[in-house]
């Protein structure tokens, strides 16, 4: 699995005109889902994207978790994450999960994350959404459940 994770201090997903999900102080996290990928992939990036210290404490250092600061996460599957574009113009998507596996493993991920008591909000899987953020810091992180990077 791969994750796009942006700070942020609002974001909202909309489709069709209608808001499909916001969130204010928190992560947006665009997600993408490999055919190779099994649950403990889920985990992984979960794991992961709650521990990420990138909030800053009282003295502005990122010391501090999403949970420690009472964030949010909106979560949105993108498997363009998984495009390849090292050869030729047009991405390659042959890694990407099918539509069946993307969209169990986005659920599983955003009912684990729910689990965990952090308010989750998400886009919808496989439309055409809008998504607008204000990247705080600006801070992005770059996630591969495989470890690529």
């Amino acid at each position: 699995m791969r994750a796009v994770v942006q700070r942020v201090s609002r974001a909202s997903v909309t489709v069709e005109g209608q808001v499909t999900g916001q969130i204010n102080r928190g992560f947006l996290v665009l997600m993408g889902v490999e055919a190779e990928d099994s649950e403990s992939d889920i985990d992984y990036l979960l794991r992961k994207i709650l521990g990420l210290r990138v909030f800053e404490d009282a003295d502005g250092k990122m010391n501090l978790d999403i949970q420690e600061v009472g964030g949010a996460l909106l979560v949105v599957s993108q498997f363009t994450l998984l495009g390849d574009c090292r050869k030729g113009r047009r991405p390659s998507f042959i890694t990407a999960a099918g539509p069946d596996k993307g969209r169990s493993f986005y659920e599983q991920f955003v009912t684990q994350a729910r689990q965990t008591g952090i308010d989750v909000e998400t886009g919808q899987f496989q439309a055409h959404m809008d998504v607008e953020l204000v990247n705080d810091g600006p801070v992005t992180i770059l996630l591969d459940s495989h470890k690529l990077f």
